[in-house]
Parts: structure tokens; C-alpha cells; sequence
């Protein structure tokens, strides 16, 4: 790092300035876009990088997603090459062989932002888009065998050229998908929101020069790397291994490293990619790192790229957490909250008073399609679940938050899920588990009990369904996660992942997310 003379305030002012224009790129996405999954639960996350595509500052919405958009941006700029980028050009991209790092439903869109002819900064966003065709309504089988059976890839294509908008990428798009009306208003919701940010840092580079805007990166860049190396400092040195079984009987290993320089989480020997829609890329498996690591060295300020520079992430091609080739992604979020949850019991290991017990570790998507009852109109409900979170050396687990990493999202309304899509909700309340006992308790999972009025189709994706949650220094664990389905004739089928799955009017949809670990042996 070096040192350099500047006027400290002038700096401040434009990080805050970078800072606000992520933060508006995600209120007009809230604003303006035509799904509940957006503008109600909020699956979306908004961010700037600088011209080589390093993260600056991050909007609100998921975390993970917004560690998506630097990783995006950087492999359209390895595609297309800076030198062919020009002003008034506009990518699209949701393939995680192309900028991606999810899965086909998550659609990045970028914009480069150019002063005087140059490229300075890129304004991007994420956001769940509700159907992008594939085998199933929503997108999301749990039978896809490879990436063409999820859906239509974008592979970091121009939606717009220097300004002209390219009606064929809009026209392929929106064939392709079972909810056109909804996915032209989201993509456009997302330009608006790009477009937006974009005035406002060429705003502040025509107020403050190009030279002290770069300055202000650099300085940004830089302030992150101190903090990030001195909670680097304050962690015990050595290393800490784990090895946990999952639910479908595979065993995953890791191994942190932690050196004065470095934080390295080595994901060497897991098990090979799948033929199954539970693979995720290695951009998310350093996404899971980077959130353990920015959670232990410096969780108080937004991240930027220089919050990441101790970190190394080592992992194998081929393998679920480097998934290559045609491999789907469908479910990579359980894989990958998986993964998150893995390396936080690691630590938690190594440092029982500063962390909690297990939470209920799934993101619990739902996703029912059908026809609405009265309208007639197709809709495609997707919807995270709440669950229980982990108790900790102070005090018990909260009850029914979203997954660690889910960020501020939120539920989407019981009336707009009966308006919306014409689905009755029998109950939301907390569930009657007692699991999770400790000197600390963990916190309530949710029971959801959903009645469609009219034939829906089910797609789920619940891990933690066998394994409960793990307690922590002596604390009991936790529950697992269930989707069921009660059906009228009085029979009742329970999964963990389910796809394509009809449900009949008097059908109920019964959901069940676990506590959190305890803490502590509650005779103490």
C-alpha cells in the first residue's frame, strides 16, 4: 500500500457519492420491477466497479449476490476486451461459464460508464428473474441432468449497442420464458437501475476530475486492505480442519489456513461435479469464502475489492465446488449455503465465544406455478423460507430469519401471495419444535401451510432435511428442514427436493424450517 497527499474530505465525499448511487440503483429496482421475488422479498443485489471490473460499493439486497457483479463484470471485460467496450453499451449475462455465478434465473445486467471518451467505472445489478424457460415452470428441476435443461443462457451478450437497443436479444429472451410480461418489466426495471447509477458517477467525475476519482478508488481500495489486515491479525493462527457429511451421504471437507498474510480456504479432495442441478461454480465458492472471512476480519463496513486481498480460495475442476462443462446449477444456492455453513462450524471451533451455533442453513426455495383461479393469468410464486438461527455465548438464536449470506430480504406479504397468485395461506407461525436446547437456545423455525385454489406445480430445494443443525460448545442441535404435501385423500408425501410435482385444490403445501443449534450445556 502506498501513501499519498490528498484532500481527505474531497475523497470521502465521492466514495459516500459511490456509495449512494449503488444504494439508488437498488430503490428504483424495488421501485419499478414487475415480480414479488423483486420488489417484495428483494432477490436482488446492486453494485459499481472501476474499469478493470474491482468491486467499489454495494447497494443493499443479498451479499453473495453482490459478490456476483465484480466477477461478472471482469469476465465480460475477458470476453470482449476493454478496448471493444463503448459508450452506450449494455451486457446482459446469467451463465456461470459466462460472468455468472449463480444459476440461469439470476440475470446480471452491466454498464460501462465513460468521461471523456474513457472507461471508468461499470454499474451492475442481480435479480431473480421468475422463469427463464427450462423443463420445468420457474426454472428450477431437480431432474435437470445438464445446463440446457434449466433454461435460456446468456452468455455475456449486448443488449445494447453504443446505444441501440438489439430487439432480436429481446425477442430471444422473452420467448423463452413462460412469464414474458414479468420478465420484460424486470430486465427493464434492471437498465433503469444501470442506467441511473451510471449519471451519477459521471456526475462525480465531471465535478472532481478523473484524476481524484481514480485517486478515490485507489484510496477506498486501500483503507479496505488495512481493515481487512487487521481483523486478519486479531485471528488465531494455524490450522483448522472439518469434515461433514451431508444429506445425500457425501462427505465434504475444507481446511483454513491462517497465516499473518493470509486466509486460505483449501477445498482440495471434495467429491466430483454432478449430473444433478447441485453443482456450483468456483466464483461461488470463493463468494461462500469471501463472506466467512470479510464475517471474521471486518464485518462492519461495506466490502470492496480490497477487503478480499488476504484471501486465497484453492479449489479442483471438476469437483461440486468448481463445477465445469454442461454441469446445472439449478440449486447451486444450497450447495453453496452449504458450503458457507461448513467453513462458520470450522471456525466456530476454533472460536466458541465469538461465534454462533448453526442456523438452518437453506435457502428452502419454493416455487409454485400455475394458473391463477380468477384471473386466469400465469403466475410463478417463488418464494424463500425463514428459519432458525443460531444461539450464541450471550444470548439465544433469533427466531425465523433468512439463511446466513440471504441478506436483507424479506417474506413476501401473506396478501399479496393470495392476491398475486391466488394461493390461500392457511397459517405462518413459528414452529413447535423444542430442538435446538442449550445454556442458550437456538432460535424458531416456521411452519407455512399453502392451499392452492386452482392446480399449481411444485418445485423445492430444503437441505439440512436429514442432518440437523449443529449446536455448538455443548448446546444441542437443532432441527431439520420438510416440505410435505397433505393431499386431499387424507395421504401425506414428504421431500427434500422436488420438481414438476402437480398439487390439487384441496392439496395443502406443509413447510417445516428448523431451529438453530443451542449453545452451551444447558447445566451450566
Amino acid at each position: 500500500m502506498t501513501s499519498r497527499s490528498r484532500d481527505p474530505i474531497t475523497l470521502s465525499v465521492i466514495q459516500a457519492g459511490l456509495t449512494a448511487a449503488a444504494d439508488e440503483m437498488f430503490a428504483v429496482l424495488k421501485k419499478t420491477a414487475m415480480s414479488p421475488i423483486i420488489y417484495e422479498v428483494l432477490d436482488v443485489g446492486t453494485g459499481i466497479t472501476d474499469a478493470r471490473g474491482e468491486l467499489v460499493s454495494s447497494g443493499a439486497g443479498i451479499p453473495t449476490f453482490v459478490g456476483v457483479l465484480d466477477k461478472a463484470v471482469k469476465r465480460i471485460l475477458e470476453i470482449e476486451g476493454a478496448e471493444n467496450v463503448r459508450e452506450g453499451d449494455l451486457f446482459v449475462t446469467n451463465d456461470p461459464s459466462y460472468g455468472g455465478v449463480t444459476h440461469l434465473n439470476d440475470v446480471v445486467i452491466a454498464m460501462p460508464v465513460f468521461a471523456k471518451d474513457e472507461l471508468v467505472a461499470w454499474t451492475a445489478s442481480i435479480a431473480h428473474w421468475n422463469d427463464v424457460g427450462g423443463m420445468t415452470p420457474g426454472s428450477m428441476s431437480t431432474t435437470a441432468s445438464e445446463i440446457f435443461q434449466e433454461g435460456l443462457r446468456l452468455p455475456a451478450v449486448r443488449l445494447f449497442d453504443t446505444g441501440t437497443l438489439l430487439q432480436p436479444v429481446f425477442d430471444i429472451i422473452m420467448a423463452n420464458s413462460r412469464l414474458p410480461d414479468f420478465v420484460r418489466g424486470d430486465l427493464w426495471a434492471q437498465v433503469a437501475a444501470s442506467r441511473r447509477a451510471a449519471t451519477r458517477v459521471a456526475q462525480l467525475v465531471g465535478t472532481y476530475t478523473l484524476e481524484t476519482f481514480r485517486n478515490a478508488l485507489e484510496d477506498l481500495f486501500e483503507e479496505g486492505e488495512r481493515r481487512a489486515r487487521a481483523g486478519l491479525a486479531a485471528l488465531p493462527k494455524g490450522t483448522f480442519r472439518i469434515e461433514e457429511e451431508q444429506d445425500d451421504g457425501a462427505v465434504w471437507h475444507a481446511e483454513i489456513r491462517i497465516t499473518e498474510d493470509a486466509f486460505t480456504v483449501d477445498l482440495s479432495g471434495n467429491p466430483a461435479q454432478r449430473a444433478a442441478p447441485y453443482n456450483t461454480s468456483r466464483d461461488g465458492a470463493v463468494i461462500s469464502s469471501q463472506m466467512i472471512f470479510r464475517a471474521l476480519s471486518d464485518p462492519t463496513l461495506a466490502a470492496n475489492a480490497g477487503s478480499f486481498r488476504p484471501l486465497q480460495v484453492i479449489t479442483e475442476e471438476g469437483t461440486i465446488f468448481h463445477a465445469t462443462g454442461t454441469a446445472p446449477h439449478g440449486y447451486y444456492f444450497e450447495t453453496r449455503i452449504r458450503l458457507y455453513d461448513m467453513l462458520w462450524q470450522c471456525m466456530s471451533r476454533a472460536l466458541p465465544e465469538r461465534i454462533p451455533a448453526g442456523h438452518f442453513a437453506s435457502i428452502c426455495g419454493t416455487v409454485l406455478a400455475g394458473d391463477h383461479p380468477d384471473t386466469g393469468r400465469r403466475y410463478t410464486m417463488v418464494e424463500p423460507q425463514m428459519g432458525g438461527w443460531g444461539a450464541t455465548a450471550t444470548r439465544d438464536g433469533l427466531d425465523a430469519m433468512y439463511s446466513a449470506s440471504h441478506g436483507e430480504t424479506f417474506n413476501c406479504p401473506v396478501e399479496i401471495c393470495e392476491t398475486r397468485y391466488g394461493i390461500d395461506v392457511g397459517y405462518k407461525r413459528l414452529n413447535e419444535s423444542d430442538a435446538g436446547h442449550g445454556l442458550h437456545s437456538g432460535g424458531k423455525g416456521l411452519s407455512v401451510s399453502y392451499k392452492p385454489r386452482a392446480q399449481t406445480v411444485l418445485a423445492a430445494g430444503y437441505s439440512r432435511n436429514r442432518v440437523p443443525v449443529w449446536g455448538a460448545n455443548g448446546g444441542d442441535n437443532g432441527g431439520t428442514n420438510a416440505i410435505a404435501v397433505q393431499r386431499k385423500d387424507g395421504s401425506r408425501e414428504t421431500y427434500a427436493f422436488i420438481s414438476g410435482l402437480v398439487v390439487e385444490p384441496g392439496d395443502e403445501v406443509v413447510i417445516s424450517t428448523a431451529n438453530g443449534g443451542g449453545w452451551g450445556r444447558p447445566e451450566r
